[in-house]
């Protein structure tokens, strides 16, 4: 392996133009690269169906719209947490350590092949803040991420993740817009209080910023309800104007708090062209046949959470939420039972692979579980979620989204989710992960689109802290 971070990356332009779609280009200018990572490791580019923002960064590393080891998305969680330890241990931490397992991590990100050795060996350093922290994710696309930049730390830390679903049940502690968002209110529903109620930092996990309005708008609700004295904005790609970073320093100023922002690539970005407004025809080719559609409880032993969900049209779901997703709030003690829920659930779907290729998807909100699974589900295996960000998929090389698949979403029949890059018969199994039960109607939509892309089968998984509950609306 290199013994430097520079090796693998030494830029010749800090400045890349992406002819996205006809009348649409994109010029980013690097501007901060603390891992030295090439731009085409961290993403691709592809347009968007929103009139909010025309235009996307296709990540590479977070497992959402491009399928990828799930090692990748564990790691780049992990590297941000690298980053926040050197930046809140200063001069006191231990170069000699730190400075390898940052040569590994951009090894592993830049080489997938890397990933799972890279992120192992982040796990064992057993990295220790100075002071505990709390970690919020921002759903829907970062609740994986936040959740794998805290758990890269081996105590005094706690998370959180914003959340879209209505649970009337539970009030909500903090709420905010995503203001360019086609689904702007973020809720957060923490079980206990106290999670956000100290004086700790707060660790705000998104997976790209681009005005840094949406962390401007939660850092006012929380500093109005829970006032402290330090925020840290950490992200993958970071492309705040200076425009937007100074209304950053108003804001502490105004505020009396201090606010750093970490990220693996920061930049700006010039847009020409006109966006790209209506929605492309589905254009994932379809399968001659439609593969196996078979429903599996698996139990996890994990404890849950007995309160419903309702839907814009006011239907209910009393299914009980996972409670130690990250959702509701978890501590590091909590780590331990989480961590013996993955390898219990992932022992039982190895058991059900028959291909050399298999899929596991997350839906939504619940990607970090999905995740973690399908890490360890064996080889061949590679992870993504279903999404409800609408865009143009084009079958180019150099263009993020080739195909996609649109159907209303289970938990919502209102909002449109998407299935992107999957091709027929690329994956021989596919395993859909499921946080709690839906009617099996809403979910027939998602499966009906799976089975005409599996090579053989395509597994329906429910979570469950018992055994096989027996098909009670599945």
């Amino acid at each position: 392996m290199n013994n430097s971070i520079l090796s693998d990356y030494c830029p010749r332009t800090n400045t890349h133009t992406f002819n996205i779609v006809e009348n649409l280009q994109v010029t980013v200018t690097e501007t901060s690269n603390p891992f030295h990572m090439p731009v085409e490791s961290l993403f691709s580019m592809a347009a968007r169906i929103n009139k909010k923002r025309s235009f996307l960064f296709v990540s590479k590393v977070l497992g959402k719209h491009i399928p990828v080891g799930p090692y990748t998305p564990l790691l780049s969680g992990a590297a941000l947490a690298l980053l926040l330890y050197l930046e809140m241990s200063g001069d006191t931490a231990d170069r000699e350590v730190m400075d390898p397992l940052m040569n590994q991590a951009v090894h592993g990100l830049i080489h997938p092949e890397y990933a799972e050795e890279a992120y192992h060996a982040l796990l064992a350093a057993r990295l220790a803040l100075p002071e505990p922290v709390l970690f919020i994710g921002f759903a829907e696309t970062a609740t994986a991420l936040g959740h794998s930049m805290y758990n890269a730390f081996a105590g005094g830390a706690s998370y959180i993740h914003t959340t879209r679903e209505m649970i009337p049940e539970l009030e909500s502690v903090v709420t905010f817009v995503e203001e360019h968002s086609h689904a702007m209110d973020h809720l957060c529903y923490a079980l206990d209080a106290s999670l956000l109620s100290g004086t700790e930092p707060v660790i705000l996990v998104d997976d790209e910023i681009t005005t840094g309005n949406t962390a401007v708008n939660i850092i006012r609700d929380i500093q109005s309800k829970f006032p402290r004295r330090e925020y840290v904005v950490a992200s993958l790609l970071d492309w705040r104007s200076e425009a937007n970073i100074q209304a950053n320093r108003e804001l502490e100023q105004e505020l009396g708090i201090r606010i750093t922002a970490l990220s693996l690539l920061q930049g700006s970005i010039k847009v020409e062209g006109v966006p790209l407004l209506q929605p492309a025809a589905d254009n994932g080719a379809a399968a001659t046949t439609g593969a196996e559609l078979v429903t599996t409880y698996v139990r996890d032993g994990l404890e849950r959470l007995p309160v419903t969900s309702v839907d814009a049209q006011g239907v209910i779901n009393p299914a009980a939420y996972l409670k130690l997703s990250g959702r509701f709030g978890l501590k590091s003690e909590d780590n331990v039972q989480l961590d013996a829920g993955v390898s219990r659930v992932a022992e039982q779907l190895r058991s059900l692979r028959e291909g050399a290729r298999a899929l596991v998807m997350g839906v939504g909100e619940f990607m970090y579980l999905p995740m973690r699974i399908a890490a360890e589900m064996g080889e061949g295996v590679s992870h993504q979620s279903s999404t409800r960000s609408p865009i143009h998929p084009e079958r180019r090389a150099d263009y993020g989204v080739h195909s996609a698949s649109a159907y209303p979403s289970a938990g919502d029949t209102e909002i449109l989710n998407f299935i992107y890059n999957v091709e027929p018969g690329q994956y021989d199994d596919i395993f859909v992960l499921l946080e709690r039960e839906v009617p099996r109607q809403r979910i027939a939509p998602m499966t009906d689109i799976l089975q005409r892309l599996a090579g053989n089968k395509v597994h329906l998984v429910v979570l469950s802290s018992e055994p096989d509950t027996g098909g009670s609306g599945l």
